[in-house]
């Protein structure tokens, strides 16, 4: 939990202005105040999550442990698992079958220092291109840098496809560190050590009762060890959808009766049906909807600059421009030092990219899902094909593909789901969710993960496997109704198989060309919305879109969701100021 930050030391006076930049934006992000740190050639602050929580932090003499984000091992959190990973780990070898969570640790040991992250690499860790900051917070990465550059492919994808993808930021000289890599932070620079991380290629031909009970068993695994260290202080989200319920019920079997909550507006199915399940199973629902109050346009600027602080620049969606209920929901996922719960990643159970079951490439998975613009709302320096052929050039690293053309099994392509899709996604919000408390995202758990890809695609068809794990955990939960028309403890709708399998059938050609369909037909948005008239944004941004408008015609724009994500870009531009290079 909490957040790090590393500099050389060889920097002199620079590296403590940057140490200083790094203490200053953690407290306006709502961080504790740091604890300093150092050893041959490095300097380490160490932020403790705003909320509480397990301990980050194990000094031991020399030695230390230092943890952002939340590291179960052998089955502990907190300060158990941060004494076990210092004694019984000799880095830079690490057995994953005892680590989970998704964390950045810093391990002191034996005189020799080493940096790492999660298995998916999710948790984000920046570094500038000579290895010489690293640090949790991407403003405070940006404030250790004399000056950056936007990175045109990187904004793009993050402004067509919610974040940008692999290692890339939206900043030519700020990457994260990849899953592949363990660090070792020498007096005269870092080591990189290569970490294997396979994952099952093929699937399972068990039965089904002994595969819902392998699942099954997997999940409460996977849990248990939260449920250990926080009983009834977490926090879970409850909707009409499957993934939640199954998070629910997962947290319910291994003993826990966690605080219930669901976010939408007042007569939405998720808002109806989660309070329905409330009411009959006995318990709360807390109902919160983000969107509800009111702010007078005076109030804006002030309440983004909180925003954009809180959420480290630049959060998932874009959705800094709202009236705090974004800021302030988050913040009561970790009331009092409780565990946040997400069903996350939970689709690693279900056909995510709705592609045939046969042999694929990275190409294919490229034009079929990320493929989300339109080429006339980029100016025209914009090349959709090789946008698309470099996100392909991603994913085919991600896999361990000799080239984006290169056929692969199907449970392979399924891969590219936890380590492309949510890596980027989900590691976003995780990290952000960090800096405030404890996370729990147990479908992004490698065990988990490497369990599910076992399932044959039909049995992923319409969350038919889901339904049915569901149904054999908690079979109550279960036979509620949902958002899909049906509930979980019968097969699917014909419905739902139907609208799934239309978009199988359709070739990647017709899929890559899907968005621009929607486009010509109707204005488009997103659930995160935001105040975005005039009235609001020409108080925070130059309507102009002085940095923006060399990447987007903003008046052809009639997707709300991407005119946010472009606008909170604009935003981090003019906060940049000149040390923005163009």
């Amino acid at each position: 939990m909490g957040g790090l930050f590393l500099a050389r030391t060889d920097r002199g006076p620079s590296c403590e202005q940057a140490l200083a930049a790094a203490q200053g934006q953690g407290e306006r992000a709502g961080l504790a105040g740091p604890t300093r740190h150092r050893f041959p050639g490095w300097s380490l602050l160490h932020f403790e999550p705003s909320s509480g929580g397990a301990g980050g932090l194990l000094v031991a003499g020399d030695d230390l442990v230092a943890i952002a984000g939340t590291l179960v091992f052998d089955g502990r959190l907190g300060t158990p698992a941060l004494a076990a990973l210092l004694r019984e780990t000799e880095l830079p070898a690490l057995d994953w079958s005892r680590i989970g969570g998704e964390f950045v640790a810093l391990v002191r040991k034996n005189g020799r220092a080493f940096l790492f992250g999660d298995f998916f690499g999710a948790f984000q860790l920046f570094h500038d291109l000579d290895n010489r900051i690293f640090s949790t917070s991407l403003l405070a990465a940006l404030q250790a840098l004399p000056s950056v550059r936007f990175d045109a492919q990187a904004v793009y994808e993050h402004a067509f496809n919610v974040v940008p993808i692999g290692d890339d930021t939206v900043f030519a000289e700020l990457k994260t560190l990849g899953p592949r890599w363990v660090l070792e932070l020498t007096r005269d620079g870092v080591i990189r050590h290569a970490a294997a991380k396979p994952l099952p290629e093929a699937p399972s031909r068990a039965p089904l009762p002994d595969r819902l009970a392998e699942h099954a068993e997997r999940l409460r695994a996977t849990v248990a060890p939260y449920v250990a260290a926080y009983g009834d202080r977490i926090h879970c989200p409850l909707s009409g959808g499957m993934d939640s319920r199954l998070l629910l019920a997962g947290l319910r079997a291994a003993g826990s009766t966690p605080s219930v909550y669901v976010y939408g507006p007042e007569g939405s199915a998720d808002v109806r049906i989660a309070r329905e399940i409330g009411r009959a199973e006995g318990f709360a629902v807390d109902w919160i909807d983000k969107s509800a109050a009111s702010m007078a346009p005076e109030a804006f600027p002030a309440q983004v600059e909180a925003n954009f602080h809180q959420f480290d620049g630049l959060p998932t969606y874009g959705n800094i421009f709202d009236n705090g209920g974004h800021a302030a929901a988050q913040l009561r996922r970790h009331a009092n030092g409780g565990l946040a719960a997400s069903g996350g990643c939970g689709e690693v159970y279900r056909d995510f990219f709705l592609l045939p079951d046969r042999r694929l490439t990275a190409s294919t998975i490229a034009r079929s899902f990320f493929a989300r613009f339109t080429p006339g709302d980029a100016t025209p320096g914009f090349d959709g094909r090789a946008f698309l052929e470099r996100i392909a050039d991603k994913i085919a690293d991600a896999l361990e593909l000799p080239d984006v053309r290169t056929a692969m099994s199907r449970t392979r392509a399924e891969q590219a789901y936890p380590r492309v899709r949510c890596r980027a996604l989900f590691g976003r919000e995780i990290s952000l969710e960090a800096q405030h408390g404890a996370y729990l995202m147990p479908f992004l758990d490698h065990q988990l993960v490497a369990t599910a890809l076992t399932l044959p695609m039909a049995a992923k068809h319409a969350g038919a496997f889901e339904a049915q794990l569901l149904a054999a955990i908690d079979p109550v939960l279960a036979g509620y109704p949902s958002a899909y028309g049906h509930d979980f403890v019968g097969p699917p709708s014909r419905r739902h198989r139907f609208d799934e399998w239309s978009s199988r059938i359709r070739p990647a050609w017709v899929r890559q060309h899907s968005y621009w369909v929607q486009r010509r037909l109707r204005p488009m948005g997103d659930e995160h919305g935001g105040l975005l008239s005039p009235d609001y944004m020409h108080r925070v941004i130059d309507p102009a879109f002085p940095a923006m408008r060399h990447y987007f015609d903003m008046e052809r724009i009639t997707d709300s969701g991407l005119w946010r994500r472009i606008a909170c870009l604009e935003y981090l531009a003019g906060w940049l100021g000149s040390r923005l290079a163009t």
